[in-house]
C-alpha cells in the first residue's frame, strides 16, 4: 500500500514538473479560460483594436491631404495674383479673383485640417487607449487565471505528500501542514485577485461601451458634417468664379 501511494505520489509530482517545463520551453500552450463568453469579448476587443488604428492612420492621412492640399492652394493663389498683375485689365483681374479664391478656399482648408484633428483624429486616438487599457486588464486576467491554476496543481501535489507523510514520516507531518496551509492561503489570495480582475474588467467593458461608443459616434457623425461642408464650400467657391473667367474668356 505504501509503494503504491509512492508511485502515485511520484507520478503526479513528475506530471506537475512536466507540465510547467512544457509551458517554459513552449511544448504546450499556457492554461487559458475556456469560457466562449470571454472568448467573444477578447475577439472583439483585439479586431476593435486592429479597425480603430486603422482609422486612426487613414484620419492622419486625411488631415495630412487637407493641410498640403491648402498650403498649394495658398501658394497657387499667390502665383495667380502676380499673373494677373502681369496681364491686362479684364485677364489681370480674372486671374486676381482666381488668386484670391484659392486662398480663401486655402483658408478653409486647413480650419477643416484642425477640425478633423479635433474632432476625429483625437477622439479616435482616445478610443485607442481606451481598448489598450482593457487587454492590459485581460493580460492581467489571463496571468492571474494560470497562476490561480499551477497553485491547485501544487496543493494536489500536497496533499498527497501530506498523506504519506502521515504514514511515513509523522515527524514531518506538522511542517508539511504548516507548508500547505500557507500555500491554501496563497491560493485563496490569487483567487480573489482573479476575481477582482474579473470584476473589473467588466466594469470597464460597460463603462467603454457606454461611454466611448457615444464620443465616437458623434465624432463620425462630426467627421461626415465637415467633410459634406467642406465639400459644400469648395464647390460653391468654384462655381461662383466660373461666370467671371467665361467672361474674360468670350472677351479676348
Amino acid at each position: 500500500m505504501l509503494f503504491d501511494l509512492a508511485l502515485i505520489c511520484l507520478e503526479i509530482k513528475q506530471d506537475v514538473q512536466s507540465k510547467v517545463s512544457d509551458v517554459v520551453l513552449g511544448k504546450e500552450k499556457p492554461l487559458e479560460e475556456s469560457n466562449p463568453e470571454y472568448e467573444k469579448l477578447k475577439h472583439y476587443v483585439f479586431e476593435l483594436e486592429n479597425h480603430l488604428t486603422e482609422a486612426q492612420k487613414h484620419a492622419y492621412r486625411l488631415l495630412k491631404r487637407h493641410r498640403e492640399l491648402g498650403q498649394s492652394l495658398s501658394g497657387f493663389g499667390k502665383a495667380a495674383k502676380l499673373l494677373g498683375a502681369c496681364e491686362g485689365q479684364a485677364l489681370g483681374k480674372a486671374f486676381d479673383e482666381l488668386g484670391a479664391k484659392s486662398e480663401t478656399l486655402s483658408i478653409k482648408l486647413q480650419k477643416e485640417a484642425h477640425q478633423l484633428l479635433m474632432n476625429f483624429e483625437e477622439p479616435v486616438k482616445d478610443y485607442v487607449r481606451a481598448v489598450q487599457s482593457i487587454k492590459v486588464t485581460i493580460g492581467e486576467r489571463a496571468n492571474a487565471f494560470r497562476h490561480q491554476c499551477e497553485l491547485a496543481e501544487t496543493m494536489k501535489l500536497k496533499e498527497i505528500n501530506l498523506d504519506k507523510l502521515m504514514l511515513t514520516r509523522s515527524d514531518r507531518v506538522g511542517e508539511a501542514e504548516q507548508e500547505y496551509k500557507e500555500l491554501k492561503a496563497e491560493s485563496e489570495e490569487v483567487t480573489r485577485r482573479f476575481e477582482t480582475i474579473v470584476r473589473r474588467m467588466n466594469e470597464e467593458i460597460v463603462r467603454f461601451q457606454e461611454q466611448k461608443t457615444q464620443d465616437m459616434r458623434i465624432a463620425f457623425h462630426e467627421f461626415a458634417k465637415g467633410q459634406a461642408r467642406l465639400a459644400k464650400s469648395i464647390a460653391d467657391a468654384w462655381r461662383s468664379l466660373l461666370p467671371k473667367l467665361e467672361a474674360c474668356s468670350d472677351t479676348s
